[in-house]
């Protein structure tokens, strides 16, 4: 398990700086056998030296990428697979270990696809007005998020673009599917527009 500051979607990615002994060792024990381990929030605390308050939700993520460097760091590319619950934490003994669960997906029968593309408007929309003060860059247009016609999956790169928290992250993480999740989603995106037009009024 890796405990970090940050959240990681299903069917997004992350890179990853490895520099502490025990995610070292983690990492060599990963890529001499299964490639994958599991990424939570850290709730309170920090991500060096343990004593922290960890996320039972997180994700299962497989390393696409790895390459160390010449003093022993790694540097590295995770692909978020799937939701997993932890059960129960288990001794950091090298590194932290638990007994988790697959979380399965809920789906509804109803057309999400109206849903995706409110959200994925409010996304661009929101990452095109920070853009323009200096924030994260707006996305391509030609920057496809419809998940290949997979709403699931859809919602998921959404997240993964969206100018979020790291609370507001974990928030969709665990919210209940991907009708929740883009309800949620585009509320956000609500809030932080409305956020930065105050801010230019008061300028």
């Amino acid at each position: 398990m890796f405990p970090l500051s940050s959240v990681l979607f299903p069917h997004a990615s992350m890179p990853l700086h490895v520099f502490e002994p025990r995610y070292r060792a983690m990492l060599r024990d990963c890529l001499a056998g299964d490639a994958r381990f599991g990424i939570v929030l850290i709730e309170r605390g920090s991500e060096v030296g343990g004593s922290d308050q960890r996320s039972a939700l997180g994700t299962r993520g497989v390393i696409s990428q790895a390459a160390e460097l010449p003093d022993g760091r790694w540097v590295l590319e995770v692909e978020g697979e799937a939701l997993i619950e932890v059960e129960e934490w288990l001794p950091d003994d090298p590194y932290p270990e638990a007994l988790v669960r697959g979380v399965t997906p809920v789906v509804g029968a109803e057309d999400l696809v109206p849903l995706v593309g409110a959200a994925g408007q409010r996304v661009r929309r929101a990452r095109a007005l920070l853009a323009e003060h200096g924030g994260a860059p707006a996305l391509p247009p030609e920057l496809e998020l419809n998940g290949g016609g997979d709403v699931d999956r859809a919602a998921w790169q959404l997240c993964a673009v969206a100018p979020v928290s790291a609370y507001d992250a974990q928030r969709l993480l665990v919210a209940d599917g991907a009708r929740d999740r883009l309800r949620l989603l585009a509320e956000l995106m609500d809030e932080l527009e409305l956020d930065l037009h105050r801010m230019l009024r008061s300028e």
